[in-house]
């Protein structure tokens, strides 16, 4: 396998420059799997499950696309918040699969309209909550924003779980559209708010942060 080249300026220690290596060309591997409208359409498997949630202008399909280094894995749509899915991606050389990515429906967009939002944000927490095989989930966040009133819903609906052991990181994308005192701020704030999880800035324009998520997915499937 071709490993992708190491990103510009970045700031992975030479120790874990190979694993970064390693965990970028493992998620290089991505490819579609299946695509579902209800819980119970979902297949069954025993891989570890790895979950990105976030808000419809969090950027959540263009981190999905450049950590895997593929332009059109996850569909970004030019209307936020009418993928209404979850679609999810096999991990692993071909023909094996040693872990899945469930990219889920973007929430909290204004044009969509209630009924469907009331019934994506119960479809998510009840696959948040009650799927088995969740290994890690990835919040993507604007940290122009900060955490909004559904971000902070989601992240009190899957603190049982964390609290369990199941792992969790907020990824703050965009860090490019910031200077650096702000990164810094958003940062601390996102850390308090997380719970324990893991806050990471990210910049898919700047590959930013693309290692150390990289490595972070990673080490969710050391059997891989």
């Amino acid at each position: 396998m071709t490993h992708p080249p190491r990103p510009p300026h970045s700031a992975t220690p030479p120790a874990d420059e190979a694993a970064a290596r390693e965990a970028l060309g493992w998620l290089h591997t991505a490819r579609f799997l299946t695509t579902a409208a209800q819980l119970d359409q979902l297949p069954p498997h025993t891989v570890p499950e790895i979950a990105f949630v976030g808000r419809s202008n969090a950027g959540k399909s263009t981190a999905i696309n450049t950590l895997t280094q593929q332009n059109q894995l996850a569909f970004a749509s030019k209307r936020p918040g009418r993928t209404q899915h979850i679609n999810l991606f096999s991990l692993g050389r071909q023909g094996e699969t040693d872990a899945v990515l469930a990219d889920l429906p973007g929430y909290g967009y204004a044009a969509v309209p209630q009924a469907d939002k009331r019934r994506w944000q119960q479809v998510m927490a009840n696959y948040l909550v009650s799927r088995e095989n969740l290994a890690g989930i990835v919040m993507l966040c604007d940290p122009r924003h900060g955490l909004k009133e559904l971000d902070e819903v989601l992240l009190e609906v899957i603190r049982p779980r964390v609290e369990e052991g199941l792992q969790f990181m907020i990824l703050l994308t965009k860090a490019d559209k910031l200077t650096r005192s702000e990164q810094a701020k958003a940062l601390s704030i996102a850390r308090l708010q997380a719970g324990g999880g893991e806050v990471k800035l990210f910049s898919a324009l700047k590959r930013q942060g693309l290692e150390d998520a990289a490595l972070w997915l990673r080490k969710l499937v050391p059997a891989a």
